[in-house]
């Protein structure tokens, strides 16, 4: 019989690397918390319209890479290929829109079919945060800042660089996308074959293209800021004008266009020279007109989606998560005698009641003194607990410290609670 394996590009999280992803969930909770960010969640699975008329027919995603299927009523639905397009749809279902301000954060599974590579999955998880109800450049300086912070959190601000620019409106867009169009079919013979085929469909991802060849020719190819409107170019410089203010550096490319066609003005990336070709571990941008797009009253938007994976990536390769994120175990309780052994669960339970923070693992399945303390150094714990016919007699446990020369003590039953300051100190 064929051994099961998990599908090509979907991968186990086991318990060795949990810790991690938790270490780093648990950052962004509360960077998310402390900006005044809700959480929201959305399924997995939407109608197939919802990203056509999101991400736009003509992109990779859409074409290539969706995950789409007809359920039992031949409704054709779609696992979600990004996060942004059912937060919208939720918000304009539930009313949360009209009049409001909102700033939502959401996390979860995402889904597409693309040929998988180191920091680049079939199934793969984003964090990400939304705010819907304001215009202005603040709103845009501020998810941006509140990202900078992230990294100052994780300690790896030095190796990540922001990349901005602004897209302008769609009017400006137009313009320039039809000269932008004009030179490079005067110089196709140069472009590369995605880029071909894109000048067909959706010419200003060329701009981000990275093929050396292709790059080449855009140095001559037009600039983008001499379409600019006017409304947008004070907003970007204004947007500049926060950043500089707040000391954050940035650069910025016109090149950077994110892949996705909802995106106007404000877009942005966080990119790191850490990984190789998988060098952004976070983009976003303004969408004013999307929700719009879905069937909604016109409201300003902006966000972020950043993968997960990725940024393990980076905090592993960089070596920066603390050790005592892998410690899962402060105390290991054993027993030594067959009475002891019929009170340890017992005794396990008053020890968790006495500190409803401390995590107690118990040993059970017999074995030496000395194996059953190797178990317990091997769990990372700080300390032994150690349940005898001694200890029972005098109603305490045996605490020996694991990571110390500290002097073996007894603590009564009664003062069980002192163990959660002993772990903590």
């Amino acid at each position: 019989m064929k051994t099961l394996q998990a599908i090509r590009g979907m991968n186990d999280v086991l318990p060795d690397r949990s810790p991690a992803w938790q270490y780093l969930e648990n950052q962004m909770r509360i960077l998310f918390d402390r900006y005044g960010y809700r959480e929201v969640r959305t399924p997995v699975v939407e109608e197939t319209a919802l990203f056509k008329r999101s991400i736009g027919e003509v992109t990779d995603i859409v074409e290539k890479e969706m995950y789409t299927f007809a359920d039992r009523n031949d409704e054709s639905l779609t696992l979600r290929p990004e996060g942004t397009a059912g937060v919208v749809r939720a918000a304009i279902q539930h009313g949360l829109l009209h009049n409001q301000i909102q700033k939502v954060w959401y996390h979860g599974p995402m889904f597409r079919y693309e040929r998988p590579q180191k920091g680049r999955y079939r199934q793969f998880h984003q964090f990400g945060a939304e705010i819907f109800g304001l215009e202005g450049p603040d709103i845009d300086a501020e998810l941006i800042l509140m990202t900078a912070r992230l990294w100052q959190q994780l300690g790896i601000a030095e190796h990540i660089t922001l990349q901005l620019n602004t897209l302008g409106t769609q009017d400006s867009r137009n313009r320039y996308r039809a000269d932008l169009v004009t030179f490079l079919r005067a110089h196709e013979d140069r472009l590369d074959d995605d880029s071909r085929r894109r000048l067909e469909t959706n010419p200003l991802r060329i701009l981000d293209a990275k093929h050396p060849q292709t790059q080449q020719l855009l140095n001559d190819a037009p600039d983008f800021f001499a379409y600019l409107d006017t409304e947008s170019a004070e907003h970007f410089a204004v947007l500049r004008a926060e950043l500089d203010k707040a000391g954050v550096s940035y650069e910025v490319n016109p090149r950077l266009v994110r892949g996705l066609d909802y995106y106007g003005r404000t877009v942005f990336e966080w990119v790191t020279d850490q990984l190789g070709a998988q060098g952004t571990v976070l983009g976003g941008g303004r969408y004013d007109a999307l929700v719009e797009q879905l069937g909604g009253k016109p409201v300003p938007a902006i966000g972020f989606g950043m993968g997960v994976e990725r940024l393990l990536l980076l905090l592993e390769t960089l070596e920066v998560i603390p050790p005592a994120a892998f410690n899962t175990v402060d105390t290991y309780l054993m027993s030594m005698g067959e009475e002891a052994d019929g009170r340890l669960l017992q005794i396990a339970e008053q020890v968790r009641d006495a500190n409803p923070g401390l995590r107690v693992q118990t040993h059970l399945g017999g074995g030496s003194f000395k194996s059953k303390m190797k178990k317990a150094d091997r769990s990372g714990a700080r300390f032994a607990l150690i349940l005898g016919a001694e200890e029972l007699q005098s109603e305490t446990l045996a605490v020996k410290d694991l990571r110390t020369d500290s002097e073996q003590f007894n603590l009564d039953w009664s003062a069980l609670d002192r163990l959660t300051g002993l772990v903590t100190e």
